[in-house]
């Protein structure tokens, strides 16, 4: 089980009251929602191994040389001089104690300098022998799932309590293309989320008809160059003929990098936590007894 962490404790904190506090005022609702999440999905799902994958860089260089406008929007106009993330200044102190939570438990946690989550976990999915969830609330991650595996993603849009389960066959009936040709479909319409503009006039039934029918983005562009007419809905090939530079650029933004180096990962979940001790001390520091509690008993019962 590979987590999209950054996608569930901002979940968490938008989800759970910001009231909710540790007895010296700090916030900790992200912190108990992600724990409780965690308890969760061990509860239900059973993984044999686990592992909370971070943004050591929300914004990577790579993505913003090649599109400028990659997540721009999420850029507090007071830090945007010094690339600083939007983050709400009540999250922010709860990070570090996620850190220290998770290490307590001995639940693997992997971030690598100069990419993003989804990109440790596009490399962890490539690399995994056997079945692989994902769990996260991200769409970009989609382009993962693969019948071999298989790879699916537990999508978090209705909340754990509810996860949609969406492998190949899921993502071609809900967006109409082929399962494993999310990425180029995303890169034709684009995504705001990410301030990705998508080729302008090309929506998702546009985008849609295009991947179907040339099979991947690879295949309208060779369509395009060899002068073909055939499969290009109405104004299509020509809003294509003009967006050649962006959808160049786009796709080093939407693909997901899966081939990062990774240090060897002791990823197993644990039936007990690594450091007893540090539980029951953070437990009692941050108001995390009940989250705690129902982690434990979830990898008690494993």
């Amino acid at each position: 089980m590979l987590l999209d962490t950054p996608s569930l404790y901002f979940r968490a904190f938008y989800g759970v009251p910001a009231s909710i506090t540790a007895p010296d005022g700090t916030p900790v609702n992200a912190v108990r929602g992600l724990i409780d999440m965690i308890a969760r999905l061990v509860q239900d799902r059973s993984p044999e191994r686990l592992v909370s994958c971070m943004d050591a860089d929300w914004r990577p260089a790579f993505r913003v040389a090649a599109l400028p406008s990659y997540k721009t929007h999420r850029l507090a106009q007071d830090a945007a001089a010094e690339g600083g993330e939007e983050t709400p200044d009540l999250l922010e102190p709860q990070l570090p104690i996620i850190d220290e939570v998770l290490d307590a438990f001995g639940l693997a946690r992997l971030g690598v300098p100069g990419y993003e989550a989804d990109d440790v976990i596009g490399t962890l999915a490539t690399r995994a022998v056997g079945p692989v969830d994902i769990v996260t609330g991200d769409r970009d991650l989609f382009q993962l799932v693969d019948e071999r595996g298989p790879v699916q993603v537990l999508y978090t849009v209705r909340g754990i309590r509810n996860l949609q389960v969406l492998g190949e066959k899921e993502i071609a009936g809900k967006y109409a293309i082929p399962g494993g040709a999310y990425a180029d479909f995303a890169t034709l319409r684009g995504d705001p989320s990410d301030g990705l503009p998508g080729v302008p006039g090309v929506g998702d039934k546009t985008a849609a008809a295009l991947i179907t029918r040339f099979g991947s983005l690879d295949g309208v562009r060779t369509a395009l160059a060899a002068g073909e007419t055939d499969g290009f809905p109405a104004g299509s090939r020509l809003k294509i003929d003009r967006a050649r530079d962006y959808l160049a650029a786009a796709e080093t933004v939407v693909r997901v990098v899966t081939d990062i180096a990774i240090p060897e990962l002791h990823d197993p979940v644990p039936a007990t936590p690594a450091d007893p001790e540090a539980v029951v001390r953070l437990a009692d520091q941050w108001n995390l007894g009940g989250p705690v509690n129902r982690l434990l008993a979830a990898l008690r019962g494993r």
